[in-house]
């Protein structure tokens, strides 16, 4: 007995080292961390419970139960194969059956390549069952809306690595290390005859300003592991949990004065509705989701009296604060997000409406505006709507603002304007009619020309 035991520590050990030192010192030279340290970083200290030795288990962050799983980029790359796919697949189960959150730290080139030469390079896709590494995609479904999913890409993924990744609720990326791409910049090559880098492919700036694949933009792995337990500090467990209320020290009663300074009485003054927000929640503690895509919207989290809220405010500094095809997206996701996990939804209005344009009209605005339509109109969960300013022409509607749309209760600043537009409009509509005249019908009498 005391030699099987002695055997089977002398594996475990050899497991817990991955590729083998020479590997993880490789990463450490390229700026990258080890599976076991990104973990480490993640959970709390002693509450990690590893699962098949692959870096899948369960672990708490603040006291919080998690499941968390990890690509191993010291072995075979980090490519996975049909063992590696199904423990990917049932780490997702199991944060199904359980009812928490699940966070995924990616590291991987997608499906491995059968090399019958090396080693533990299985193919993966042999199908005996229904639940390996080639269907996580079905799993992330069912997950979705009913536990967060949270993932960070810290290595290049590709291929089918990255579908996962799109079907979580929000994503990391570290600037330098993390890419996504479905093809890679050699088959870009080949077949288009472009020439391209990894990171202007896929980089973390691609995604987080031009494409909106992901959520967050950080400078080191440790910031991400950071930034995760702050975002999950700001969700529940689940579907039929509510969010961890928490104290923040700042009386809900109190008076915030400095509104009247921050917004301006003129509607064409622009301003940052960032410094509106802060005044507003607990602390002036704002979580903001997607700062860098379509920010002419803005969302994210923050705390009324210890409650967890979604912030959902146009920014009069960009765009003049027009809704967008982008924000569009940005906005009914965050608001469906919401709407799932039980978080109240209070939205700051100041829009002259939808930005015109051949671009906008050609690039779908009818279609993704619908999108935040239905958002707000399924959603059940406490909506209030704040006008701080001005609503034109459609924005009333993609704002809540019309009566109807199922938003709870909606408060109107003394400067506060509603209509089919602005008064500067108006003007140049009617400017254009000037000189024209038409025929008006007077019952019982002839007819008069009426400018």
């Amino acid at each position: 007995m005391e030699e099987r035991i002695k055997r089977l520590r002398e594996i475990k050990a050899q497991a817990a080292l991955g590729g083998g030192q020479a590997k993880i010192d490789k990463e450490h030279e390229k700026g990258k961390l080890s599976a076991r340290e990104r973990i480490d970083l993640l959970v709390d200290p002693g509450s990690f419970n590893e699962f098949n030795m692959l870096v899948n288990g369960h672990g708490t962050i603040d006291g919080r139960r998690v499941c968390v799983g990890a690509n191993d980029g010291t072995v075979l790359g980090g490519s996975e194969g049909y063992m590696s796919g199904r423990k990917l697949y049932k780490i997702h189960e199991m944060a199904l059956e359980m009812g928490v959150p699940v966070v995924m730290l990616k590291d991987s080139p997608g499906a491995r390549v059968v090399r019958p030469e090396i080693s533990g390079s299985d193919d993966p896709y042999r199908v005996s069952d229904e639940k390996f590494g080639g269907v996580v995609f079905y799993i992330n479904t069912k997950c979705s809306g009913v536990v967060p999913q949270i993932t960070a890409i810290l290595g290049n993924c590709t291929g089918g690595s990255v579908y996962s990744p799109a079907l979580a609720d929000f994503i990391y990326m570290v600037d330098g290390i993390s890419h996504m791409c479905i093809t890679g910049p050699r088959v870009i090559k080949s077949v288009m005859h472009q020439d391209i880098s990894l990171e202007e492919l896929g980089g973390a700036k691609v995604h987080c300003q031009l494409t909106g694949v992901a959520d967050f933009r950080v400078k080191s792995e440790k910031e991400c592991m950071d930034g995760i337990r702050m975002l999950l500090s700001y969700l529940p467990q689940n579907c039929d949990a509510p969010p961890a209320r928490k104290d923040m020290g700042d009386d809900p009663e109190r008076m915030t004065h400095k509104l009247a300074d921050i917004v301006p009485e003129q509607p064409t003054r622009g301003y940052d509705m960032h410094r509106v927000i802060k005044e507003v929640v607990d602390s002036g503690a704002f979580f903001e989701v997607k700062r860098e895509f379509a920010p002419e919207i803005i969302v994210g989290f923050a705390r009324l009296d210890g409650q967890v809220v979604g912030i959902v405010a146009n920014q009069p500094m960009v765009h003049a604060g027009c809704m967008s095809v982008d924000s569009s997206d940005k906005q009914a996701r965050f608001i469906r997000f919401c709407d799932c996990f039980n978080i109240p939804i209070v939205l700051l209005v100041d829009t002259p409406g939808y930005l015109p344009g051949k671009e906008q009209e050609h690039t779908g605005i009818i279609r993704h505006g619908a999108k935040v339509l239905y958002a707000l109109s399924e959603a059940v969960v406490p909506k209030v709507a704040i006008l701080l300013r001005k609503v034109y022409g459609g924005a009333a509607i993609g704002m809540g603002i019309l009566p109807g749309l199922g938003t709870d209760l909606v408060f109107a600043w003394p400067t506060a304007e509603v209509g089919a537009m602005g008064a500067g409009g108006r003007a140049l509509l009617f400017a254009g009619h000037q000189g024209r005249t038409q025929p008006r019908r007077i019952p019982g009498g002839e007819s008069q020309d009426v400018r």
